[in-house]
């Protein structure tokens, strides 16, 4: 799908055609779209089809008086109803083009950095001033990361809650998959923070001393990211752990107890075994044989249940 947006009464205006200035977004656009694009632009073909590609990796190119920033933006994923353990966020390519008095933005899905954008009256500015629009651009992307990871500690806190009621296999599950937003928040932050500090110093983009305050801003707000994302993530990892060796140590008092408890069963079996044998045997014809059987073997149970207890006060075992 293509948009246009061009500059009217103070604002971003939806717009029906090309114009010598104006803010072309491209999501997940077609064929024709693309071609209506380059042949307005004149921008390289690569410059619009390399962010279409969702392993494309964060860089800054300039060519033919026309600059890409590839910078990886966060996106929340839309799966089916009902569908529990689904990657919460991810990161997706997204590339701006400056070039002529006109901006494009191509990303192979909806993202809700460009809806930001929009609904930021205050921040907005004409596409005429490519770099200060670029800048709020990759200054709402970092936003967007914050306002994520703050959804993302809060979730993993109320599933931490219930964990401490009760181990559940399905909350496990689901605090797997924040950790996996966690990994792809990091990684595409880093990778962001080094494009940040090579805008900065690009030579080919012309900074002004106002344009380099709107930069610093944006890479203000991509490392605070980053910063958090690692501290979430390192969390969570300790987290994990945590329960994870709580689940051992259950495990192992279950054992323990079933263990106890074949010890205890185990010698009255023994006895009683034994007196089913072909052979003559102490008692074997007094009447009340079964009986002293069984007050043998409820005895000695008894002797070793007090012995099991005795270590277990002691913490032998």
């Amino acid at each position: 799908m293509m948009t246009i947006y061009t500059w009217q009464d103070g604002g971003l205006k939806e717009s029906s055609g090309f114009t010598e200035s104006c803010w072309i977004n491209l999501c997940d656009p077609s064929t024709a779209e693309l071609e209506q694009t380059r042949t307005f632009s004149g921008v390289a073909g690569d410059f619009l089809t390399d962010p279409l590609d969702r392993e494309e990796r964060p860089r800054f190119e300039s060519e033919d008086g026309a600059c890409l920033f590839i910078v990886h933006v966060p996106c929340p994923v839309r799966g089916e109803e009902g569908e529990e353990n689904i990657l919460p966020y991810e990161t997706v390519p997204l590339g701006i083009v400056l070039f002529g008095n006109s901006v494009i933005t191509i990303c192979s899905q909806r993202t809700p950095v460009t809806g930001a954008f929009l609904d930021q009256i205050r921040r907005v500015c004409p596409p005429c001033e490519q770099n200060r629009f670029a800048a709020r651009l990759l200054w709402h992307s970092a936003v967007l990361f914050l306002r994520y990871l703050r959804d993302i500690h809060n979730k993993t806190e109320q599933l931490e809650d219930e964990l401490h009621e009760s181990i559940s296999n399905d909350v496990l599950l689901k605090l797997l998959t924040y950790q996996k937003s966690l990994v792809y928040f990091t990684t595409s932050l880093k990778a962001d923070n080094i494009l940040m500090r090579r805008i900065k110093n690009a030579r080919q983009l012309h900074l002004s001393e106002d344009d380099k305050d709107f930069m610093e801003d944006a890479e203000v707000e991509y490392q605070q990211a980053q910063e958090t994302a690692f501290i979430h993530s390192n969390i969570l990892n300790g987290t994990l752990d945590t329960f994870a060796s709580l689940i051992n140590n259950n495990m192992n008092k279950v054992m323990k107890y079933l263990t106890v408890a074949m010890m205890l069963m185990a010698l009255p079996t023994l006895i009683t075994s034994a007196y089913g044998m072909n052979i003559a045997l102490p008692l074997q014809d007094h009447p009340h044989c079964f009986t002293i059987l069984v007050l043998v073997s409820l005895l000695l149970g008894g002797i070793i249940g007090a012995i099991l207890f005795h270590l277990a006060r002691k913490r032998v075992f």
